[in-house]
């Protein structure tokens, strides 16, 4: 037996804040969490989110466990959830490229004993889709009858570390993150958390909760190409965008909303492009993106581009892509340029591009209107 999956409970912690509404606003008027700093740790931009030069007594790992556990807490009592739900964390390199002899498990484990929670964390590491793959896992637990709830998501702190390996790699821009502008030339790094509370829906109808959103399916897939490229034929994220709609038992046709990568780097654009190009032929949902606003989040980026969606769903706009004013001409969905945008009825998606090849897509829909509350 399978069940239907609710998002009963949403909480982030964004360069731009943490309150749902309040970022929501910040985002449709177009503002961005990216500053300028003065920090020598950035060989190739003048430009973070979050934490621009940490102080001497800082600790990745401490951030990390308050970061997760503030965000919990706030996700569970969104959704007015009991301790007893099952913690599903998803974080890149998290604090262990500054700090390498911690633990993922102890300090996932000491931060949702500080969030309440009293079931052992189970965590997901699989570079930038971690928090996407976290909800998914959450979910086909739900859906399998091995779990009732679960708050899920990702988290990871901005340190010295990321920000000089990503500039050796040289994927950081010197100027801006342009998500899919003709002026795009590489992805600014940030912080965040984000976590949804998701349960049986008939679990969340008995109780009175209000449901945000209905999860319709996911699916995922492993470009096998290189250790930090996607492969440039676009098949491996096409093929996870196919699997999650035929998971969600749904076709391109039914998607109002995108929600894209968007980390600004030409390589990752292309492929997006290209993806889009071959997935989308009929109907032409919206795209959007958050990087620009809220960094290049890492391991969080998909638990807040999943929040986002599910936003935009409730609303029935997107936010302006920042940094966005000249659009590649070859990018085939509209894209909000300078203000919010309309979208019709359907559904979102959010996809997600990692390094390791790793491609995942979450499918969301609108609640039944008696289900909102």
């Amino acid at each position: 037996m399978t069940h239907d999956v609710a998002v009963t409970g949403m909480a982030w912690t964004t360069a731009l804040g943490t309150g749902l509404d309040e970022v929501w606003g910040q985002l449709l008027g177009g503002a961005t969490g990216l500053r300028e700093t003065e920090s020598t740790l950035v060989l190739r931009n003048r430009l973070a989110a979050q934490v621009p030069d940490p102080p001497a007594d800082w600790s990745p790992t401490r951030r990390q466990v308050g970061l997760t556990a503030a965000t919990l807490r706030r996700a569970i009592e969104h959704a007015g959830a009991p301790p007893d739900t099952l913690p599903v964390i998803g974080t890149s390199y998290g604090p262990h490229l500054d700090e390498p002899s911690g633990d993922l498990r102890r300090w996932a484990a000491e931060a949702t004993a500080a969030a309440g929670l009293t079931r052992p964390p189970l965590t997901v590491t699989s570079a930038c889709s971690s928090g996407s793959d976290a909800i998914a896992a959450a979910a086909r637990l739900i859906r399998e009858g091995a779990a009732e709830a679960c708050v899920c998501g990702g988290v990871d702190v901005l340190t010295p570390a990321k920000r000089l390996a990503h500039t050796a790699l040289g994927t950081m821009s010197p100027t801006l993150l342009r998500s899919f502008d003709l002026r795009h030339d590489g992805t600014l790094l940030g912080e965040g958390a984000g976590f949804c509370v998701l349960e049986r829906l008939d679990r969340a109808r008995s109780r009175g909760a209000v449901v945000h959103a209905v999860m319709r399916g996911s699916g995922s897939s492993n470009d096998a190409a290189t250790m930090t490229s996607p492969d440039l034929s676009g098949d491996g994220v096409l093929l996870a965008v196919r699997r999650a709609l035929s998971d969600a038992g749904a076709s391109a046709d039914d998607v109002a909303v995108v929600n894209a990568h968007g980390s600004g780097t030409p390589v990752n654009d292309h492929v997006e492009t290209v993806v889009l190009s071959r997935m989308f032929t009929g109907r032409r949902p919206v795209a959007f993106a958050t990087k620009g606003a809220f960094g290049h989040t890492l391991g969080a980026t998909g638990a807040l581009e999943a929040i986002a969606v599910i936003l935009a769903l409730r609303e029935s706009k997107v936010p302006p892509v920042y940094g966005l004013s000249e659009p590649a001409e070859d990018f085939p969905l509209p894209l909000p340029v300078g203000g919010p945008s309309e979208i019709g009825e359907g559904l979102g998606i959010s996809v997600t591009l990692a390094f390791g090849g790793f491609n995942t897509c979450l499918v969301f829909a609108r609640p039944v209107v008696g289900d909102v509350g």
